[in-house]
């Protein structure tokens, strides 16, 4: 049963504050006297003690009432912010863009993206979500992310799939592999090459393992595993350092693993499927900043040099 002041009562309080009189408050506001002398008497009702001095002229504010227009003024800057944003959002130059992602694509696009995003949309906020591709598409479909960035198969009709970058799967090998120590890096190969090599795995989070398992399936491989893990960048690490070998996007295949000492094979007779795309889905109208993301993440990855050494070594 109680009341509360409203925006308008706000409003009318700080300018008779302001101006020290009903009259010249009211001149300001375009209403007329008695109306605003009757929206001052229900604030002070409401407040239940006095908020003007009236025995000075201009009025004073009483000590209730410096309190009271300290409250007025953060209500009325939180409706200017709140319209201003509103309108930002209207203009589809201000909101939130909630990105899925993995984290080693993460590591490899956003910090070039970020920038170059913020600087032309200094109102939109990013939430991030890290996980692994195979698990975005989902993510997106309920609704929790607005755009992922994932190696995924485009086969799924409510989303929408903008290619970003092909991706050709090969095999990252560690140099005291037997292949390494064969075979010279970039040499296409057919996985029976690899049949008798140690291989480290990811889990079936993640998309190069679904790729893995269907390769394996193909060719009856059942490989001997070095480890299992759900992180990119262990599975790289370990394979390079412990001479073991791991079925891998050639994206991946960067300076990092040459100075390592490693090699990359692409694979004969396998056409990839999966490759990068921003997804969102088609049944909403994409905001122009969702779009604009997409094009800058694509012209960032046009002019990257990961994965363009593979011949080099």
């Amino acid at each position: 049963g109680e009341n509360y002041m409203n925006m308008k009562q706000a409003l009318y309080f700080k300018t008779i504050a302001r101006y020290g009189t009903i009259t010249a408050a009211a001149k300001q506001l375009y209403i007329s006297q008695p109306s605003l002398s009757q929206t001052l008497r229900q604030i002070e009702d409401e407040a239940g003690t006095p908020l003007f001095d009236r025995s000075t002229s201009p009025f004073h504010l009483t000590y209730a009432g410096e309190r009271y227009l300290r409250a007025v003024e953060a209500m009325l800057e939180i409706e200017t912010q709140l319209k201003e944003e509103i309108e930002s959002i209207r203009r589809d130059d201000g909101g939130r863009l909630r990105l899925g992602i993995s984290i080693t694509r993460a590591m490899q696009v956003l910090p070039d993206v970020i920038p170059i995003f913020t600087k032309a949309y200094p109102n939109v906020t990013i939430e991030l979500t890290e996980a692994a591709s195979a698990s975005l598409e989902g993510l997106l479909q309920k609704g929790q992310i607005d755009l992922a960035l994932a190696a995924l198969e485009a086969n799924e009709a409510n989303i929408a799939y903008e290619l970003i970058e092909k991706e050709s799967i090969g095999i990252l090998a560690g140099r005291d592999s037997q292949l390494a120590q064969l075979v010279p890096s970039g040499t296409p190969i057919s996985l029976e090459t690899v049949e008798k090599e140690m291989f480290v795995s990811l889990d079936s989070s993640h998309s190069s393992r679904i790729i893995q398992d269907r390769l394996f399936r193909r060719y009856n491989i059942r490989p001997k595993i070095l480890l299992e893990t759900s992180a990119l960048e262990v599975a790289r690490r370990v394979a390079l350092k412990g001479g073991a070998c791991m079925v891998l996007p050639d994206v991946y295949a960067d300076d990092f693993v040459f100075e390592s000492g490693g090699a990359f094979y692409p694979l004969k007779d396998y056409e990839n499927h999966r490759h990068f795309y921003a997804c969102y889905r088609n049944d909403e109208n994409t905001k122009k900043y969702i779009r604009d993301f997409v094009s800058i993440t694509a012209a960032v990855l046009a002019h990257s040099t990961h994965g363009k050494r593979i011949s080099q070594k």
